[in-house]
C-alpha cells in the first residue's frame, strides 16, 4: 500500500486557527504539487490515490479538495485522526481501520497538520529526520505493508515550490 502525507498549503490568519483558509499562494502551491505528484507517481508506476483523508479544519478541507479535483475517482474523507493536537496512535488505529475494512487499500493521501505530519513519517520510517520537516504543502510517498512503526519505505518526498522528487 502506498500512503502519501501531504501537509495543508500556506494559510493565511483568521479569528480561530481552526478557520484559517489558504492563501492564494497556498492554493496554487497544491495545485502545482498535485500534477506534479501525478507525473511522478505515473513516471514510478505507482497507482492514484483511491482516497483522501483529511482534518475536517478549513485550511485542511481545501487542500482536500484540490487534490480531489486532480484525482477525480478518489474519495475525500474528513478524519479526526488528523486534526491539530492528535497523535501517530491515532492516525495507526485510523489507518488500521481502514485497512481491515478495506482490504488493503492501493494509495491512501492522508491531509494534516505540523507537527503530526512530521512526526507521523518518522513514525511510520522508524527513524527521525530521515526527511526534512514538510513545509506547507509539502509531501512524502511512502510504501507500507502494515500501518506500524518503522514499517515504511521511502519512496520520495516533495516541497513547494518546485516540487522535486527527491529520495
Amino acid at each position: 500500500m502506498i500512503v502519501t502525507i501531504w501537509r495543508h498549503g500556506e494559510a493565511g490568519s483568521a479569528p480561530s486557527d481552526r478557520q484559517r483558509e489558504l492563501t492564494d499562494r497556498g492554493t496554487d502551491d497544491v495545485a502545482f504539487g498535485c500534477h506534479r505528484f501525478h507525473d511522478t507517481c505515473v513516471e514510478r508506476s505507482l497507482p492514484a490515490p483511491g482516497r483522501i483523508l483529511h482534518s475536517s479544519w478549513a485550511r485542511t478541507t481545501q487542500t482536500a479538495d484540490i487534490l480531489a479535483s486532480a484525482f477525480t475517482h478518489a474519495v475525500r474523507v474528513p478524519c479526526e485522526a488528523l486534526i491539530p493536537g492528535s497523535d501517530v496512535a491515532h492516525v495507526d488505529r485510523a489507518l488500521s481501520d481502514i485497512v481491515t475494512a478495506d482490504a488493503s487499500p492501493e494509495h491512501l493521501l492522508l491531509v494534516s497538520h505540523q507537527p503530526l505530519v512530521t512526526h507521523l513519517v518518522d513514525h511510520l520510517l522508524g527513524e527521525r529526520g530521515r526527511v526534512p520537516p514538510l513545509t506547507p504543502g509539502g509531501l512524502v510517498a511512502l510504501r507500507l505493508d502494515v500501518p506500524a512503526a518503522g514499517c515504511a519505505e521511502l519512496l520520495f518526498w516533495a516541497l513547494p515550490p518546485a516540487y522535486e522528487a527527491h529520495v
